[in-house]
């Protein structure tokens, strides 16, 4: 009697799964790193931001005769609706990343991955949304503050309030990369779920 030369567990089904598993782990690894890095990167942002803030003296000439009036003039985040609008939007991106990877970490735990994979791949796809809408505000108010506007007779202000500027450019610069980030996200869901299919 012969006895048959396949090993018990290793028919080609179970193979497949042990395969689709073992090439998830390292997506789902990288996931979680690129998911804690983008809470990291829109939190700073969004605090960089938030503290925002410049007072300088400025001239003010109230009669031609007279010598200008200096006074004390601050720049504020909270004075443009589109650095209020960046801030939220970093917060709650910052609030998503946390959930998002907290339920990543806890379905890779128990293997079952692919309940919540569309759902956060749906999520991600929005937070780059999102981010990239505060960005494309913020950076056009920024470009007023830095160029001004000849036609409307907008003077800029980045000449005076230098630190307030450098600090706004660095806040989207970081929120920029989130936004990569999370659209690397996407990229590694889009792949993840192409993997699962077969």
């Amino acid at each position: 009697m012969e006895t048959s030369r396949v090993k018990p567990g290793l028919n080609g089904v179970e193979g497949q799964k042990e395969a689709t598993q073992a090439a998830g782990k390292p997506l789902g690894l990288v996931g979680e790193a690129l998911r804690a890095f983008a809470l990291a990167l829109t939190l700073v942002a969004a605090v960089v931001m938030g503290l925002d803030k410049q007072t300088t003296t400025v001239p003010f000439q109230v009669v031609p005769t007279l010598p200008p009036l200096q006074v004390a003039v601050t720049a504020k985040w909270s004075h443009s609706s589109a650095f209020k609008y960046f801030v939220v939007a970093n917060a709650l991106v910052c609030i998503y990343s946390a959930l998002s990877l907290l339920a990543s970490l806890l379905t890779s735990a128990r293997k079952k991955n692919l309940s919540l994979a569309v759902p956060i791949a749906i999520g991600d796809l929005i937070m780059v949304a999102v981010l990239f809408s505060t960005i494309g505000a913020s950076m056009d108010f920024g470009l007023l503050g830095m160029h001004g506007n000849s036609h409307l007779r907008w003077n800029k202000v980045c000449n005076v309030y230098g630190k307030f500027c450098e600090k706004a450019i660095v806040a989207v610069a970081l929120s920029s990369i989130g936004a990569l980030v999370f659209f690397g996200l996407v990229v590694l869901a889009i792949i993840s779920l192409h993997k699962r299919s077969k």
